[in-house]
């Protein structure tokens, strides 16, 4: 839990929010928001030890104290729950954090709902007791050890009317479900992807201009590096934090150009406005790039 030194109340979230925790100087890391977003007074996190990690989950969980100060930026919400009369929940693992408020959340506003939720095996499938709360009758647990894989092929087999899909989990899940529901409505499916996006083609770059729209300066951004580098050491600071596409920090405001989106955070909608980038890993698909900075 994460409670506020020296203020009264946090910040308002939303399901589907998460924080930027930074664990150590120059080491920050981002997880979804899985408590209550009426509880002013708290955020819930949830840290998986990953036995190869790089550096956040052990410090989080080996090191850091009950009563130690922790800077934490945000919420921001890159996976909005939108309104729908119904709603299919796919998690994976440790996916299923943002997952839980988004159920909470349904539930009480009376929609439909189902929950097919992942995991290596019952014991490693965290909150279950929690999820399986708000009604059992709506959950399917699928640990791998006993049933395999999660049986997709069966599950998004028919599109189903005014229903939304709501996956996260790891990077074969994720792949594998929009492979699966690629036949359903556009729009169907939002996803929460926790590493970058498999670059399945060969991509060259190349060199391009950016404007920066409050002082006019133009600045090259050669092949071997990123827009936010450029930008950065020309003094202009943007915020930022995974430097991989996938955790929103660094999204700026496109005025005028295309850009070659390469983030794992915007849907294909938001893709195709060309309105919004990613500025630590996309780059330009035009000559020059205007960007609200």
């Amino acid at each position: 839990m994460l409670v506020p030194d020296g203020v009264s109340d946090l910040p308002p979230w939303t399901p589907g929010s998460h924080v930027d925790v930074q664990v150590r100087a120059g080491l920050v890391r981002q997880y979804s928001l899985c408590g209550d977003p009426l509880d002013r007074g708290q955020w819930r996190i949830a840290v998986l030890r990953e036995p190869l990690s790089r550096g956040g989950s052990a410090a989080l969980c080996e090191r850091m104290q009950a009563g130690d100060l922790v800077t934490v930026a945000g919420p921001r919400n890159h996976f909005s729950l939108h309104q729908s009369a119904r709603y299919l929940f796919i998690a994976g693992g440790i996916g299923i954090t943002p997952i839980i408020p988004m159920i909470a959340a349904v539930h009480a506003a009376g929609a439909d709902w189902r929950l097919v939720y992942g995991g290596r095996s019952e014991a490693s499938m965290a909150y279950r007791d929690e999820v399986g709360s708000f009604d059992p009758a709506r959950v399917l647990e699928w640990p791998q050890d006993r049933h395999g894989l999660i049986d997709l092929d069966h599950l998004l087999a028919e599109p189903q009317p005014e229903t939304l899909i709501y996956c996260c989990g790891p990077e074969p899940l994720i792949a594998a479900v929009e492979a699966k529901s690629a036949h359903w409505p556009h729009g169907t499916l939002q996803v929460e992807r926790f590493a970058p996006r498999p670059v399945v083609e060969e991509v060259v770059d190349t060199t391009f201009e950016v404007e920066l729209s409050d002082s006019g300066e133009v600045l090259v951004v050669p092949p071997d590096r990123s827009i936010l580098e450029v930008v950065d050491e020309a003094g202009t600071y943007v915020l930022s934090n995974c430097e991989e596409g996938t955790c929103g920090t660094c999204q700026t405001t496109v005025l005028a150009g295309v850009p070659d989106h390469r983030d794992s955070v915007l849907d294909d909608d938001e893709r195709a406005a060309n309105d919004t980038m990613m500025i630590c890993v996309s780059r330009a698909l035009s000559p020059r790039l205007v960007l609200d900075l």
